[in-house]
């Protein structure tokens, strides 16, 4: 094998082993919020570590694979949603908002401020993702919430969730970026 085959192959297990953990620290729930969302042991964080070790094009592809692993496990398909609604969902709140967080390598991987500056960003990519499909999709939960704003209502239900996860995700970072070396 080539040593550039074989850089490709190890880099590929790499991101494999990365989307399982995250899948696996997803179902490690810290804190779980009543009506959905919930606040993880770091799942964000194995994908993102991807993209800052690896670049932008293999964080997306991670994280387009991680995307399909949290709704594929949602339930959303027994939600009851029409066949539209159920599209919608699986695209915003899933496979965008998830894919989202292969933006983390965007800014490279020099300097901790541009690490976790990416990370950060993709975050709020992902929160943004979330915020529209709440305002549009989930509309109807502002006003069985006792909301009459969706926009206020999809703000303070995602960002109950999302401000500390990116929290704990940049925290994370900053220990494995400060233990290890980040470049391949």
């Amino acid at each position: 094998m080539k040593s550039n085959s074989k850089k490709r192959l190890f880099i590929l297990v790499e991101c494999a082993i990365m989307v399982s953990l995250s899948f696996v620290l997803s179902l490690i729930k810290i804190w779980e919020m009543p009506f959905g969302g919930s606040i993880t042991l770091l799942s964000m964080l194995p994908v993102c570590m991807v993209s800052l070790r690896h670049g932008v094009k293999w964080g997306l592809g991670t994280a387009f694979v991680y995307s399909w692993t949290q709704a594929l496990v949602s339930g959303a398909v027994g939600w009851g949603l029409s066949v539209t609604v159920l599209i919608l969902c699986f695209l915003l709140d899933y496979i965008l908002a998830f894919s989202a967080l292969g933006l983390a390598g965007v800014f490279g991987n020099n300097g901790f401020k541009r690490q976790v500056s990416g990370i950060v960003l993709a975050c709020l990519v992902r929160f943004a993702c979330h915020y529209i499909s709440g305002v549009t999709i989930w509309s109807s939960g502002a006003l069985d919430a006792g909301f009459a704003s969706p926009y206020l209502y999809s703000l303070l239900y995602n960002g109950a969730y999302m401000l500390p996860e990116t929290v704990f995700t940049c925290i994370g970072a900053v220990i494995l970026l400060r233990k290890f070396n980040t470049k391949a």
